[in-house]
C-alpha cells in the first residue's frame, strides 16, 4: 500500500495536471483498502465501498477522463471493463490469481485487438503454467498473439493487400495535398470495386492487418509500413461507409491503435469539398432530383458511382420501411434484383447505374401519387397495402380502392387504442373490422386473407402515429 501511494505521488510529480481530490474528476485515482492506523500518505486514498462504485462506473465509461487506475488487492475479481486494455504488474502471482488478474484486459470491445500485459516482473514462465492449467485447449492457450508473431502476420497481410493493388499506383497519395489525397483514394476504391469479390475481399484483408499492426506497434517494422497501412484502412473507410448494410459492429472506420499513430495524417490545410472530390458538384440538391441522378450518371468513376447510388437508395427505400410496408419491399426487390445482375455480370456498373436512376425515378412517381389521388401519408400506406394485388385491381378499380384505403383507415384509428400491437384482444376485434370491410367493398375473396394481414401489419408500423392522430 505503501508503494502504490509513492507510485501515484510520482506520478503526479510528472503530470499534475492528472491528480483532483474530487472522486469523479482526475485522470489517475488509487484504490486500496486502508486501515485507521495508517499514516497521511495512505489514507488519503481511503475509499468506502460505495466510492470504489462511483471509481469502477467511471473506469466504464470510455469518455470518462479517468485513464489509470492503481489497484492493490483489489478489483480482481467481479469487476468487468470491456473497453480496459493495458494492465501493468509489478506484484508476483501465481495460478488462478495470475489468471484473474489478466482476464482483467481480455474483454472484447470494439475496436481493441487485445489486452496487453506490461510484466516489470517476469511472469512469463507463471502465465504459462497457469494456462497449462486453466486452458480449455489443454495447455495450448495462448493469452495473446506476442509482438513477433504480430509482426510477420502484419507482413504477411501487408503482401496481400499490396497485391490488390496491382496495377494501380498509389505512391502519389504520400506526397499529395489532401484534395488530391481523397482523390486518389476515390481512384483506390473504383481499383478494388473491379476486382473479383473486391469489396468483401479487401476489407476482410485490411482488418486483419490493422489488427495485426495495433499489436505489433511500436515495432520498428510496424512503424516502417504505418503510412501505408492508414492509406490502406482510408480506402477500407470508403468501401465500408458505403457498404449497403454499413459496418458491422466489430469494426470502426479507422482502428484505434491506427489512430493514435497516424494521427498526423488526418490534419488537413484546409476545408475539402467532399462532393467536389467524388466528382459531384451540387451538394445541396435532393439525391432523387433530376440533377443529382445526372451528375451520378456522369460521374467518371462507374464502380464508386454504383456505389454511392446504391448505398443512398438503400437508405431511402430503408427510411419508407416505418411508413410504407408494401412500398419499400417492392423497392427493395427491385434495388436487390439490379445489384444481382450486377453481380453475376449480367449487366456492367454503367446499366445498372442506368436501372438504379430509373428506380429513383420510380421514387419520385410513388412521392407524387398520394396527393394525385387525394389521400394523406398514412391512408396511402393502406392504399398500397389493398391495392398490392393484381385481381383486386382488376375487379375493383383506383377509385373503389381508394375509398376502401380511407374507410380502413379511420375503422382501424377509431378502433386502436394504446399499446394494441400487444393487446391480443384489441388486435382479434381489429382483424374482424378488416374482414368486414374487405366484404363489405366487394374485395376478391380469395385475397381477403391476404389483405387482412397486410393492412394489420401496415397499421402496427404506424400504431404510434395512429393513436396520436385520434
Amino acid at each position: 500500500r505503501r508503494a502504490a501511494a509513492e507510485l501515484y505521488d510520482e506520478i503526479i510529480k510528472i503530470r499534475p495536471q492528472w491528480h483532483s481530490d474530487d472522486l469523479k474528476k482526475g485522470v489517475i485515482k488509487v484504490v486500496m483498502t486502508s486501515s485507521s492506523s495508517d499514516g497521511p500518505k495512505i489514507s488519503k486514498h481511503h475509499t468506502t465501498k460505495d466510492q470504489r462504485k462511483v471509481l469502477a462506473d467511471r473506469m466504464k465509461d470510455p469518455e470518462d477522463e479517468l485513464k489509470l487506475v492503481i489497484v492493490r488487492d483489489m478489483w480482481l475479481t467481479g469487476f468487468d471493463v470491456p473497453c480496459l486494455h493495458t494492465m501493468y504488474i509489478d506484484k508476483p502471482m501465481r495460478g488462478h490469481t495470475l489468471m484473474q488478474a489478466i482476464a482483467r484486459v481480455n474483454r472484447v470491445y470494439k475496436d481493441k485487438p487485445g489486452g496487453l500485459i506490461v510484466d516489470y516482473l517476469g511472469i512469463a514462465s507463471d502465465l504459462k503454467e497457469a494456462l497449462s492449467f486453466y486452458s480449455d485447449s489443454g495447455g495450448k492457450g495462448d493469452p495473446a498473439i506476442t509482438q513477433e508473431k504480430a509482426v510477420k502476420l502484419m507482413l504477411e497481410k501487408l503482401e496481400v493487400v499490396s497485391q490488390m493493388f496491382y496495377g494501380f499506383s498509389y505512391e502519389e497519395y504520400f506526397e499529395a495535398d489532401t484534395s488530391r489525397k481523397l482523390s486518389i483514394i476515390l481512384e483506390a476504391e473504383e481499383h478494388i470495386l473491379g476486382l473479383e469479390n473486391g469489396r468483401k475481399r479487401y476489407i476482410d484483408e485490411v482488418t486483419a492487418l490493422s489488427k495485426a499492426f495495433a499489436i505489433a506497434i511500436p515495432h520498428e517494422q510496424a512503424m516502417a509500413v504505418k503510412d501505408e497501412i492508414a492509406f490502406f484502412q482510408a480506402v477500407k473507410s470508403r468501401l465500408t461507409k458505403f457498404g449497403s448494410t454499413g459496418s458491422s459492429r466489430t469494426d470502426e472506420e479507422i482502428e484505434t491503435a491506427i489512430r493514435q499513430v497516424i494521427d498526423k495524417a488526418l490534419i488537413t490545410e484546409h476545408v475539402v469539398d467532399v462532393f467536389d472530390a467524388a466528382g459531384i458538384k451540387k451538394p445541396d440538391i435532393s439525391i432523387l432530383s433530376e440533377e443529382f441522378l445526372q451528375e451520378v450518371k456522369n460521374m467518371k468513376h462507374k464502380n464508386v458511382a454504383l456505389e454511392v447510388l446504391k448505398k443512398l437508395l438503400n437508405d431511402e427505400i430503408k427510411s419508407r420501411t416505418k411508413r410504407n410496408l408494401v412500398q419499400s419491399k417492392s423497392l427493395m426487390e427491385m434495388l436487390e434484383n439490379s445489384i444481382k445482375k450486377y453481380h453475376s455480370k449480367i449487366l456492367t456498373a454503367a446499366e445498372v447505374i442506368e436501372e438504379l436512376i430509373e428506380l429513383a425515378r420510380e421514387i419520385q412517381k410513388m412521392d407524387k401519387e398520394p396527393e394525385e389521388i387525394g389521400l394523406s401519408e398514412y391512408e396511402y400506406a393502406f392504399y398500397t397495402a389493398v391495392a398490392d394485388n393484381e385481381s383486386a385491381r382488376e375487379l375493383m378499380g383506383k377509385e373503389k380502392l381508394r375509398e376502401l384505403a380511407v374507410v380502413l383507415f379511420e375503422r382501424v384509428r377509431q378502433n386502436a387504442s394504446i399499446d394494441w400491437t400487444i393487446k391480443d384482444s384489441v388486435r382479434a376485434k381489429l382483424r374482424v373490422i378488416v374482414k368486414h370491410t374487405l366484404r363489405q367493398y366487394g374485395y376478391p375473396p380469395d385475397m381477403q386473407k391476404l389483405a387482412t394481414e397486410t393492412v394489420l401489419k401496415q397499421a402496427e408500423l404506424i400504431a404510434d402515429e395512429i393513436i396520436n392522430n385520434r
